[in-house]
């Protein structure tokens, strides 16, 4: 199956509306001191939005709800809140403050949404007629249930009532689909549309990584895929449809020698897919845990449920914030095995975090930035693996949808992505506008030209014509990974992203740093100015 024809892996719905009780903390949450610095950092944050009101649009009948808390070493406060008015959630109306260690406010960083405040927060549309409607505008999705929840839709600016309604179902492979719906609760004008699954669909092989060492718990005589370390645990989901898997679903991998699984493509040892889940798993969080000092996708040391074998023939891997699971099938059982390979489960394991954090909506330039998201962290995972057999490269699912599903060097050559920014790139499906996110991460990184890395050789060019100059991919991570995390917010486009990267450059290594020129010259170079 070629690249532009694969179908792609997603992020359940569940993860577009992350709430409020979902706080991630990028400080020790086991230490009374982390507690009260925290605590004193949302108070001042608090104190720092009413002191400036009239900048952050904040007004009478508005809250906020902290979301994400991050602490640098020198003190530095960046405190993330979701914005409610007359208890409607505000869409785009997120916003960071940004405080010294004393929680003197230095800067903010706001979603489109300022003043949230509608004439009426009562609907001349009612819910019924919204979620009629919404059904209408999701064709192909079986056993479609319609959830309306009235917002402030504020994405673009200016604040409207609105419905935001979720269309969840079944798709043709079993999987979780979905569409949300968003519509104007006074006309009801349809104001957007957009998927609410992330997805990437390879062609995978078993046995990605070879013979690999895996944690497992000893129990009842025997051995479980249950590691004691991270907190996640591997589950056989006996073919059950996605649609219905919940984190309590399935059976436990056991074992009575410690001995996985047989290494063979298409094999009837179901435990060999589970072997790369456990594994591919256990990377992906080794390596936010060792790099960024992340506890696991919300930052709070929880680990996930991994479900092997799920449906009939289901050709897809998927991430799911409502049951925080990780569910992986079996391919198509004739050319496509279980898609288990590094850098698709840290793509998709990666949807959390961002969910967890800017939340970067799936739509338009941001949904692009969200997808962009994805591939370089798991490329990153990947890298950070090192494993012999699958080699780390620039090459997106080049193991579970040989030749690549997705490459960064060069975007456009799978027919149907960007290399470059246009002010049509928002309209584009947002696998395909990840390129220009994807680009810049492989300039920033390798730089402008030809070049062989790991026996794979690269030609990347530049919009502008320019030369540049890379930084090497774990500074150029680094610095993505402080933007998303502190800088970006739900409605953040390219031009916003090119910010936040420049923020963060600055933060981690200066402003007249040679990362902080690499990050602008490697933006210039894909268009965004």
């Amino acid at each position: 199956m070629s690249p532009t024809s694969s179908q792609r892996r997603h992020l359940t719905a569940g993860a577009i509306a992350v709430t409020a009780a979902l706080v991630a903390i990028s400080v020790q949450t086991g230490s009374a001191t982390a507690a009260t610095g925290r605590d004193a950092a949302i108070a001042n944050a608090r104190a720092n939005v009413g002191h400036n009101a009239g900048d952050f649009g904040f007004g009478a009948g508005q809250d906020l709800q902290v979301k994400d808390v991050v602490i640098d070493a020198d003190g530095s406060q960046h405190v993330r809140f979701d914005r409610t008015y007359q208890g409607l959630p505000v869409v785009g109306g997120d916003l960071v403050v940004h405080q010294d260690s004393h929680g003197r406010m230095k800067d903010s960083t706001r979603g489109n949404a300022h003043d949230p405040k509608v004439r009426s927060t009562v609907p001349a549309v009612p819910a019924q007629a919204s979620a009629s409607s919404a059904l209408r505008e999701a064709p192909g999705i079986e056993s479609a249930t319609s959830t309306p929840e009235l917002v402030i839709w504020a994405a673009a600016g200016t604040p409207r009532l609105a419905w935001r309604t979720t269309v969840a179902g079944v798709g043709e492979h079993g999987q979780p689909a979905g569409q949300v719906v968003v519509t104007d609760a006074s006309t009801g004008e349809q104001i957007e549309s957009y998927a609410a699954e992330h997805q990437a669909v390879g062609t995978g092989h078993s046995e990605y990584t070879g013979d690999v060492s895996i944690n497992t718990t000893a129990q009842n005589g025997g051995y479980a895929l249950i590691d004691p370390i991270r907190g996640h645990i591997t589950k056989d989901a006996l073919n059950l449809s996605s649609s219905s898997i919940k984190a309590s679903s399935g059976t436990l991998f056991t074992d009575a020698d410690n001995v996985w699984g047989d290494g063979k493509k298409f094999t009837g040892a179901r435990a060999t897919a589970a072997v790369d889940a456990h594994a591919n798993t256990a990377w992906t969080y080794d390596y936010y845990k060792n790099t960024f000092g992340r506890n696991g996708i919300k930052n709070d040391g929880k680990g996930a449920t991994v479900f092997v074998h799920v449906g009939t023939k289901w050709d897809n891997a998927q991430w799911s914030d409502s049951c925080f699971c990780m569910m992986t099938g079996d391919g198509d059982g004739v050319t496509d095995p279980e898609q288990v390979d590094l850098d698709t489960m840290g793509h998709e394991m990666t949807h959390g975090v961002t969910s967890a954090t800017a939340n970067l909506r799936y739509s338009g330039e941001s949904g692009g930035l969200n997808e962009a998201t994805s591939d370089i962290f798991g490329t990153m995972v990947e890298w950070y693996a090192n494993n012999g057999i699958d080699t780390p490269d620039y090459l997106f699912s080049d193991q579970s949808t040989p030749p690549w599903l997705r490459r960064m060097d060069k975007p456009s050559l799978d027919g149907s992505s960007a290399d470059c920014w246009t002010k049509k790139v928002g309209q584009l499906d947002v696998h395909n506008s990840s390129g220009v996110g994807n680009h810049w991460f492989y300039l920033a990184s390798e730089g402008s030209g030809s070049k062989t890395v790991n026996g794979v050789t690269y030609n990347s060019p530049t919009c502008n014509g320019s030369t540049v100059t890379g930084i090497g991919n774990q500074k150029a991570a680094k610095i993505w990974y402080r933007a998303l995390t502190v800088y970006m917010t739900s409605t953040t486009d390219y031009k916003g992203a090119r910010a936040a990267s420049l923020n963060a450059a600055k933060d981690l290594y200066g402003a007249t740093s040679t990362e902080y020129k690499a990050v602008a010259a490697a933006w210039s170079a894909v268009s965004v100015n």
